[in-house]
């Protein structure tokens, strides 16, 4: 069973796939991400991996006959990729080199384009989950991307406050953004000619860095190679010395917020391709769980200062940047 049901109090779409509680973890003694397991090729660098237990599909199955009116159900019509990092059982973004982390950009750039095909999809998303706090189940460095045929609430809210801010101050909000971080400096994490990373100043995870692009640009596409590059080598010192903050495989949820697929021009205007992480560790050995008034509510919590925070990630960035050369 597989479809998608409407919450009428959110506007919004919950993505139903019963098939996805047969998720295996990991065995110890295999992996299907690894050369030589039959499941993908004997040699790759990056590799496109059509995920075994999709939560959207190109050819879903009928919705269950349980709502109406009110309760309204459609197919959950989509895709959902794997994207293999490296065939290296325990490299991650900041073990590949710098050419390696180039093939991944390619790799997430013809992805976004294939998947655009389809008028069917509304929003490709690519992220990547990172550790065991997260949910991880296969530690294989790899991320996905999913193409729906919505755009996602917090997307969707994120663009309608962007345009309004444009509309009533003529501005980009994330001009603004950038302007103020840089003004007042000391959460600014690294900065390039075409990106800023910072932990912003609204963050509600201790360690919750954003990267802006610089440009007036809305889509991972519209990158030139060098841009592309640039990108690559950003996320590799964030996470690198994110690494570094407890010296240990530092968990965290990441994802590309980009412009919709619908084939408008409007969002360069108002909106800006960012990244944003969600790394879950306040402590070495704690995590920031989301609490009854943050789930329910969503009234965010920051537990740290977020300005201390940022200092010790930059420096940890320093040290992966001297250890890396």
């Amino acid at each position: 069973m597989a479809e998608l049901r409407y919450n009428p109090l959110l506007k919004d779409w919950t993505m139903v796939a019963a098939s996805r509680q047969n998720r295996p973890h990991m065995p110890k003694d295999f992996c299907p991400f690894c050369p030589g397991s039959g499941k993908v090729p004997e040699h790759y660098d990056v590799h496109l991996y059509h995920n075994d237990f999709p939560v959207l599909s190109p050819n879903p199955p009928q919705p269950d006959a349980v709502g109406e009116s009110l309760y309204q159900t459609r197919e959950a019509y989509g895709k959902c990729e794997v994207v293999l990092y490296s065939p290296g059982h325990y490299d991650t973004i900041p073990d590949l080199s710098r050419e390696h982390m180039k093939k991944l950009m390619d790799l997430w750039t013809d992805t976004f384009v294939q998947l655009e095909q389809d008028t069917n999809h509304e929003y490709v998303m690519i992220f990547e989950n990172r550790g065991e706090e997260v949910g991880v189940t296969m530690p294989h460095p790899h991320g996905q991307v999913y193409a729906y045929p919505f755009i996602p609430l917090k997307v969707k809210t994120e663009l309608n406050a962007c345009k309004d801010y444009f509309e009533e101050n003529k501005r980009n909000m994330f001009d603004d953004i950038v302007a103020e971080e840089k003004r007042f400096g000391e959460r600014v994490l690294l900065e390039t000619e075409h990106f800023i990373a910072f932990i912003p100043f609204f963050t509600d995870y201790p360690y919750g860095a954003y990267i802006v692009s610089k440009d007036e640009k809305t889509a991972i596409t519209e990158f030139s190679e060098e841009a592309k590059m640039e990108l690559g080598d950003m996320l590799q010192e964030l996470v690198g010395g994110m690494d570094l903050i407890y010296d240990k495989l530092f968990p965290y949820m990441m994802v590309m917020h980009q412009r919709p697929s619908d084939g408008k021009d409007e969002y360069n205007d108002f909106y800006r391709f960012h990244i944003e992480f969600y790394p879950p560790l306040r402590a070495s050995d704690k995590i920031k769980y989301n609490s009854s008034s943050e789930t329910g509510g969503w009234a965010a919590a920051n537990p740290t200062k977020v300005e201390n925070n940022a200092e010790n990630l930059r420096n940890c960035i320093k040290r992966y940047h001297e250890k890396r050369g």
